[in-house]
């Protein structure tokens, strides 16, 4: 269970403060452990993508993060330059405000746009940032996610007030059946609570603390 809890673990490193040297470290640990990809700010998708040339490791960032609050034109242009980086993978935040506004329409053209910028070249994550909303947002989320075409829908972004649970988890593997990912991320800093989470449906981890994951080991202190 070891082997394959790390294979399910998208490596991250997203605060503002990361440095370069911790960012060849992130990619060194990915290729150590067999992690599934490095999730990185779009400014370090090139770089990682240099050093993982050659690896089965994928290149993962995020897009309108953390808030979900840029337009839909700048997130496709996110989108479109980080695939040419080296991106395989895209992490975007929902629109929360016009989700939580009852502008569904937008919301699905907000994540269509993503989509369509990645179509054959990346994965599309969608986040919702769980913790902002309520259950009936959520399900409603996630059949949003579905109609636009996106990839995986995955819970947080770690920078909010609050992280993934196994209740949330359960709620969106319900919602989107086996047709989607479910990524549970925010929080995740043990080999039992990953675990819990993919127990519970998830199929992708979002960690900073993989490599104590990976080791069974706890992390210490708090984070994504």
């Amino acid at each position: 269970m070891n082997n394959n809890i790390a294979g399910l673990i998208d490596h991250t490193a997203l605060k503002p403060d990361t440095t370069i040297e911790q960012i060849r470290k992130l990619c060194a640990e990915a290729i150590e452990y067999g992690f599934a990809s490095v999730c990185v700010n779009p400014g370090y998708v090139k770089l990682c993508s240099d050093l993982l040339k050659g690896s089965k490791i994928k290149v993962c960032t995020v897009i309108g993060f953390p808030l979900g609050a840029t337009t839909t034109a700048a997130k496709v242009a996110e989108t479109t330059e980080a695939i040419a980086n080296g991106a395989s993978e895209v992490d975007m935040v929902i629109n929360v405000g016009a989700l939580k506004s009852g502008d569904f329409d937008c919301v699905k053209k907000d994540i269509e746009g993503v989509v369509l910028a990645a179509k054959g070249k990346a994965l599309v994550k969608v986040i919702l940032e769980t913790c902002l909303l309520t259950d009936e947002e959520k399900i409603k989320s996630c059949k949003i996610c579905k109609e636009a075409g996106a990839d995986f829908v995955k819970t947080s972004t770690g920078f909010s007030t609050g992280g993934a649970t196994v209740a949330d988890i359960k709620l969106m593997r319900a919602e989107v059946k086996p047709y989607m990912g479910v990524k549970a991320s925010g929080g995740i800093r043990d080999y039992e609570t990953a675990k819990a989470m993919v127990d519970a449906g998830a199929s992708r981890i979002g960690a900073s603390a993989s490599v104590a994951i990976a080791n069974k080991e706890k992390a210490s202190g708090s984070g994504y």
